[in-house]
């Protein structure tokens, strides 16, 4: 369970929106996996312990009556620190980032979770359905769609207005 510690974090991060609530999401979830090991039968072990943490998130959601749909400002996100050792080069990398996690909170939350788990943690689209709990079709579509409203919200804004 502990080389998937990276991959459950950042999933709990972009669930919950916060990075305490994500700690304690993780660390919930590794005791319900640790409790409920002798259950797993499967063969993949990353998907079953990212479901836990998934299901951990929504759950912890609902009980306390937030909104699925968090709106984290962009600059409350912690950014990992880049080593480049141009600032402008940095400044134009952190803008980048910025608008990359402005771009991925505006999405709702069935959007995101789908683009976190295929392009920041690698999972099949098999996987992400095993995660998920839906049909690999339906994990295929909200991706092209998810893809699709983050390819929007990145686009500079003159060819959002129409104006090339």
């Amino acid at each position: 369970m502990l080389p998937h510690l990276d991959a459950a974090y950042n999933l709990a991060r972009w669930l919950t929106g916060s990075a305490q609530d994500a700690d304690d999401m993780v660390q919930d979830a590794y005791v319900r996996a640790l409790t409920f090991f002798g259950g797993f039968h499967g063969d993949d072990g990353r998907a079953w312990l990212l479901a836990i943490i998934r299901n951990t998130c929504y759950d912890w959601l609902r009980r306390n009556q937030r909104s699925i749909q968090l709106q984290a400002a962009p600059e409350e996100l912690d950014f990992a620190a880049d080593a480049a050792p141009d600032p402008e080069l940095q400044q134009l990398r952190q803008a980048d980032r910025r608008l990359l996690e402005k771009g991925m909170l505006e999405l709702p939350p069935e959007y995101r979770e789908v683009l976190v788990l295929r392009e920041l943690e690698g999972l099949s689209y098999k996987q992400i359905a095993r995660v998920t709990e839906m049909p690999i079709g339906t994990v295929m579509s909200r991706l092209a769609r998810a893809r699709k409203r983050l390819q929007a919200a990145l686009a500079p804004a003159g060819k959002k207005e129409g104006i090339a």
